[in-house]
């Protein structure tokens, strides 16, 4: 069995500047293709996990996400060796979507099912893995699954909830130096 770093996308990979979906929007935040390599290098499949209701919402296509995704995972690899294992998303919105893509779905954070298709696939040990995200409906995703050990990448303003079964962070950079 694998073990997996987890990773929201929007807000812990990239700026979030609400709904990207083109690599002339994409902005890496600081160290983190480094952190990425440092997760890698230390055993753990990389999987992007990210709830993506702009496909839903008629902003862009599941094409338009799958291009940025190449790109992504391009870039990564030539610049820094870095390996994207896979990307997972959910295109679906319970109250703010159209046609087929309107409903409550089992894959949209909070709900696992993103991270336990992803664990199918690529034969991850979730307790042996790690989830990095920069929402409570992505921690509560990562504890429905059953993920090992949780971090949580906190806002400049915001305050860490008292919660002894996640680390707080306030960036995806520090994530290998709390292992």
């Amino acid at each position: 069995m694998n073990r997996a770093a987890f990773l929201d996308r929007d807000g812990v990979i990239n700026l979030d500047h609400g709904y990207t979906y083109q690599w002339e929007q994409f902005e890496f935040l600081p160290g983190v293709p480094e952190a990425l390599r440092q997760l890698q290098d230390a055993g753990f499949q990389l999987i992007v996990v990210s709830n993506q209701s702009g496909i839903g919402r008629g902003l862009y296509t599941e094409g338009d996400l799958a291009k940025l995704n190449t790109h992504i995972a391009q870039f990564l690899t030539a610049e820094f060796g870095v390996t994207i294992t896979g990307f997972y998303h959910c295109p679906h919105h319970p109250t703010d979507a159209q046609g087929e893509f309107l409903q409550v779905c089992g894959c949209r954070k909070p709900a696992p099912g993103m991270i336990m298709t992803a664990a199918r696939d690529h034969h991850i040990d979730i307790n042996a893995s790690l989830l990095v995200g920069d929402k409570s409906s992505d921690i509560e995703a990562g504890r429905a699954a059953g993920v090992g050990r949780l971090f949580r990448v906190l806002s400049r303003d915001e305050v860490a909830p008292r919660d002894d079964r996640v680390t707080y962070v306030s960036t995806l950079s520090e994530v290998p130096r709390r292992l």
